[in-house]
């Protein structure tokens, strides 16, 4: 049932005469306590927040001042009490209200200046499950939440970027109705992300990967100039997540990354994050989020050279990402290609002065590579509704293999295959990825028909070769990964007709032993993975 509102009009200017400050991040909060001294605000303030502004030599109550009552259990009850959330909650223009204030000796809070527990940041850093837990704030969010609410009365701030904002608009000792508005609707968009890290969290901690209710938040890290297209607005919201990638890298030059940018370095990193560094550097370049060349190498220069030989024309503007640290000769090579972001986890001294050569080129470094097996969740948005999921973490070498034809590939073959296998994961569906001795010869993507991948794929080889004056394609004596089944055997032989030897897919579709028998026929070596890959 609704509650019936009082239907008073919200002033517009409110004076603050008392601010309750509460806060675990102190950044700025004696300097805030400072000029709110200066206009002559009492203030009130809690715990470490109260030690900090008497040390810094600022008159300031204790909140028990208010409530009457000590801080008890350790700190976890202080402001849970009818003289704080009277003060906040009051309506300042209602007899009864007002009758209530001074029956009971509550004072009128114009000002609530709080944030809460880093609960985020202990989360992002692993901390054990009583530690995470004690993280949790209540009274902070009870706090902000009363502010917010009755905003037509009290000033609440939950964000030390918004102090001098605060200190502006107390230039003539009041706040403006507009302004707390706005301070509201980031509070209620504050703790709404605050308990959706913490419910997420429960759910991770307890193993429920789908629980009842599923709130995602995130964090501005960046108003974009558009989306997809330019009559798209567009944010760029960080949820905190600890891993490697564009979301937690340094930008060391070039102009703001565009919501494009984002999306496609992403898909780059993660997928070069599929080769581990130890074994081999490599590369990969991306456009519109699916690869146009990827390969390892003895040298990062050389495997850029090889993937940028799968399809040069399509790698123009794309993203290159790098598995290890880019040095001076492959940045040499790069700058060559008009290219629009570089991602890698560290970039030397050399190599940031060729890249600086191009200023509008951005170049990021991550520090790390996101480990491909970590689980975690993707989402995206339907109309009314949420579709998420845990990260497709699927590994080909933690896969168990079955050789399902007479003959069994080679041992180049099989790396050949797990190459293509890893590659496709990253490929939109339907994908057919072609691969030789750790290079991609053609990529296939996105197509209704897998036979149209697998022909697509096959003629992007075919204009490689011509670009590298090759007699044959690289197709030729390749192997070919499928990331879902092949349903029938055409596309099979699609692939065969381009040259490959060997063929890598999940296996399961109703004419398995039609595809199996295609490729015993063309002594072709198949396996069946039992795991597949749709990107869609």
């Amino acid at each position: 049932m609704a509650v019936a509102s009082k239907k008073i009009p919200a002033p517009n200017e409110v004076p603050v005469r008392t601010a309750l400050l509460s806060v675990s991040d102190k950044t700025g909060v004696v300097e805030l306590a400072r000029a709110l001294h200066e206009k002559g605000v009492r203030l009130v303030s809690t715990g470490g927040t109260h030690k900090a502004l008497a040390q810094a030599g600022l008159p300031v109550s204790d909140v028990s001042d208010l409530t009457g009552f000590p801080e008890v259990m350790d700190g976890r009850v202080k402001t849970l009490h009818p003289g704080v959330h009277g003060g906040l909650l009051a309506i300042r223009d209602d007899a009864e209200h007002q009758a209530a204030m001074s029956a009971h000796g509550i004072t009128a809070i114009d000002l609530a200046v709080i944030n809460l527990y880093p609960f985020e940041e202990v989360r992002a850093q692993g901390g054990d499950y009583p530690t995470t837990v004690e993280n949790i704030d209540i009274g902070g969010p009870a706090m902000i939440r009363a502010s917010a609410k009755n905003h037509a009365y009290v000033t609440i701030v939950t964000d030390p970027a918004d102090y001098p904002v605060l200190i502006e608009e107390l230039a003539s000792g009041a706040t403006t109705y507009a302004f707390r508005q706005k301070m509201a609707a980031k509070a209620y968009a504050r703790t709404a992300a605050y308990d959706a890290a913490i419910s997420n969290w429960f759910a991770e901690a307890l193993d429920t990967p789908m629980p009842r209710h599923r709130v995602l938040g995130g964090v501005l890290k960046e108003e974009m100039r558009y989306g997809e297209n330019p009559h798209q607005k567009a944010g760029f919201y960080v949820t905190g997540e600890n891993r490697p990638g564009v979301a937690t890298a340094t930008l060391l030059q070039g102009k703001q990354l565009s919501y494009n940018n984002i999306n496609d370095t992403d898909a780059a990193f993660e997928l070069v994050a599929e080769f581990l560094p130890e074994k081999a550097p490599a590369v990969a370049i991306i456009k519109h989020a699916n690869p146009c060349g990827v390969a390892t190498a003895p040298t990062l220069v050389e495997a850029y050279r090889r993937a940028l030989a799968c399809d040069s024309t399509s790698a123009f503007g794309g993203i290159i990402a790098l598995n290890q640290l880019l040095d001076a000769e492959t940045a040499e090579e790069i700058v060559k290609l008009f290219t629009e972001v570089i991602i890698a986890p560290e970039v030397s001294d050399e190599a940031k002065t060729i890249i600086a050569r191009k200023p509008n080129l951005r170049l990021l470094t991550t520090g790390a590579l996101p480990d491909p097996r970590i689980p975690g969740l993707s989402a995206k948005t339907v109309s009314g509704g949420l579709l998420v999921q845990t990260r497709d973490n699927g590994m080909v070498e933690d896969l168990e293999l079955k050789v399902v034809t007479k003959r069994a590939p080679t041992a180049q073959e099989l790396e050949d295959m797990k190459f293509a296998f890893k590659v496709a994961k990253h490929v939109k569906s339907n994908a057919v990825v072609y691969a030789k001795d750790g290079q991609t010869a053609g990529i296939g993507a996105g197509q209704m028909s897998r036979v149209d991948s697998a022909r697509i794929a096959a003629i992007k080889a075919e204009e490689a070769a011509k670009a590298l004056d090759l007699a044959t394609p690289l197709t030729r004596g390749s192997a070919v990964a499928s990331e879902a089944f092949l349903p029938f055997a055409d596309g099979l032989l699609s692939a065969i007709a381009a040259g490959a030897t060997a063929v890598i897919q999940p296996g399961g579709s109703m004419r398995d032993e039609e595809v199996i028998a295609a490729a015993d026929e063309h002594g072709v070596a198949m396996v069946f993975t039992g795991m597949r890959h749709f990107r869609h």
